[in-house]
């Protein structure tokens, strides 16, 4: 997606005054924008979260889980579901 395309939304955040003082110092610092060091964050922290998905997570996350209708629900954990399971081929 390009720049032209692509949309920015503005949000409110409230910080504590100490926390808004040290971004503020950190902003000058860097000689940046205060919303690039919050942007920065956000996104560090939703990456680290995507990367911390266990794949069951991921697909849950998709909507993936539960997807086949009319399915029976416990086909993993109910033994009547297990006949002929793991027996040698022709019996």
């Amino acid at each position: 997606m390009s720049d032209r395309q692509m949309k920015d939304y503005r949000i409110t955040v409230r910080f504590p005054a100490e926390l808004r003082r040290r971004l503020k110092a950190a902003a000058r610092r860097g000689g940046t924008l205060e919303s690039d060091l919050v942007r920065t964050a956000v996104e560090r922290q939703l990456a680290a979260e995507g990367d911390a998905l266990t794949a069951y997570e991921h697909a849950k996350k998709a909507d993936l889980i539960g997807a086949v209708k009319g399915a029976t629900r416990d086909l993993s954990t109910n033994p009547r579901h297990f006949d002929g399971f793991g027996g040698t081929r022709g019996e």
